[in-house]
């Protein structure tokens, strides 16, 4: 069994690699005026030439539920070097609060230091910092309560070594971090949505070949029981469990598709947290299309169905609201142009969408100084004079925050070619282009052109 993310570091504090994570793309909001004259006139259910439309388009969904507006359900993950340091931070912070969305920060490692170097001794400095940015950009803060100060973990009092972040607590340390994490809910009062730790990480037991989803779950209702005593309304969830899969092997379940088979022991550990968690406000999972052993296979688009059979399963098993705190659609090799990364990204998102998932993260890639590209970035580098300018995935985002946040009604519009993607709601709808070759298609009862991985927004009105 591998595992992502368990990487030594140079240097303190690091974000840990994100394991055969490829750069993420995303595409620009292009509205045009040509467009909108185009697809003035959206006719929507009847693909068929000549059919009198028999009346309003049926409603499918509500995207988010059960939450509602302002809850955005898009938004993403702060990582190392974020936009609130550097020369250019105001240059991100007007770009990112053109159009406010979720935003999670973890409490160690991704950006922040050692919350708690000692027992008792408190150094909040670097997350104080991003939890101030989160607000001056208005962002809806969720916190993730990971990872855990060294002493908790057999390190010495006073020590940070930062290639053991990504160990877990001890048993005799998990009351300790539940402490912790009921000061952090103090701290930030106005912060409600809290993840109980991330990906598992240090919870892999190599002598069973499986999670200790045991001793994550003791973990776990420590830190909820602290949490909810604090503020009853404290909304908190987990297990954040990677759904990793293969293709071969004898690691596979029953839950499968073309694309493979996720791993048994993933279901497990969310099932055993199901059976025995002592509440929850929210169920979170994260994972790639990928496999871990054959890639994305066999081809990019059949493998976007891996989190189509996971959120059915999810809600097969549970009621709660389902948080992706993580996904990855890239492969580890063959390197994609920008507008395929685009269009595969945005068809995932229609397909949570329409899942019916409450909350979907963005891991934010890592701007490095002075590149300037820096494809999937959400900002160029804040650590120069000109950087801090939008990157296209963090148009794409704010566009789905725009027009697809919680309580927004999904209607029944359909492209007559099934290499199109769409997502519609009564005024705005997303159509994207999963081939590389143009497409000519109709959208309900207009007929439009797309180019290869062109992902368009349209007006409906």
């Amino acid at each position: 069994m591998s595992h992502i993310g368990h990487h030594p570091y140079a240097q303190a504090p690091p974000t840990p690699v994100r394991r055969r994570r490829g750069p993420l793309a995303a595409l620009a909001f292009v509205v045009t005026v040509a467009v909108a004259a185009a697809v003035a006139f959206w006719v929507l259910q009847d693909d068929s030439p000549g059919r009198p439309v028999a009346g309003p388009p049926e409603r499918i969904g509500v995207i988010g539920a059960p939450y509602k507006a302002p809850w955005t359900v898009w938004g993403f993950t702060h990582t190392d070097r974020s936009a609130d340091v550097g020369p250019s931070s105001d240059v991100a912070a007007q770009a990112i609060s053109r159009q406010p969305m979720i935003q999670n920060q973890h409490i160690m490692g991704w950006g922040a230091d050692n919350p708690e170097p000692a027992p008792g001794r408190y150094d909040f400095a670097s997350l104080d910092r991003r939890i101030d940015y989160i607000r001056r950009t208005g962002g809806i803060p969720v916190i993730t309560l990971c990872c855990a100060p060294d002493w908790m973990k057999g390190g010495r009092k006073g020590d940070t070594d930062w290639s053991r972040l990504e160990v877990a607590p001890r048993p005799e340390h998990y009351d300790d971090f539940a402490r912790l994490a009921a000061t952090v809910a103090r701290r930030y009062p106005d912060v409600r949505y809290f993840a109980v730790w991330n990906e598992m990480k240090g919870f892999f037991d190599p002598r069973r070949g499986r999670w200790n989803h045991e001793g994550y779950t003791r973990l776990y209702n420590l830190v909820y029981d602290a949490l909810k005593a604090v503020n009853p309304e404290n909304k908190v969830g987990g297990p954040y469990v990677p759904m990793y899969s293969h293709v071969g092997g004898d690691l596979g379940s029953k839950l499968r598709g073309p694309w493979g088979s996720v791993d048994q022991i993933a279901l497990d550990a969310v099932e055993y947290w199901l059976a025995h968690k002592r509440g929850a406000d929210f169920i979170t999972v994260d994972g790639p299309t990928a496999s871990d052993d054959r890639d994305v296979y066999p081809d990019e688009v059949t493998a976007l169905d891996k989190f189509v059979v996971i959120n059915r399963w999810l809600r097969s098993k549970t009621d709660l609201p389902i948080w992706w705190n993580e996904y990855y659609v890239e492969p580890r090799t063959d390197p994609w142009s920008e507008d395929k990364r685009a269009a595969m990204h945005v068809a995932s998102l229609i397909d949570h969408a329409k899942a019916g998932v409450s909350t979907v993260l963005y891991w934010n890639r890592i701007p490095r100084d002075g590149d300037r590209t820096c494809k999937g970035c959400l900002w160029v580098t804040t650590s120069v004079p000109d950087g801090g300018t939008p990157g296209r995935m963090l148009g794409v985002l704010q566009a789905f925050a725009r027009w697809f946040p919680a309580g927004t009604p999904m209607i029944d519009v359909r492209a007559s070619s099934p290499k199109v993607r769409v997502l519609a709601q009564p005024r705005k709808a997303v159509a994207a282009n999963l081939s590389g070759e143009p497409v000519r298609t109709r959208v309900g009862k207009t007929e439009i052109t797309l180019g290869p991985y062109e992902v368009r927004w349209l007006d409906r009105t």
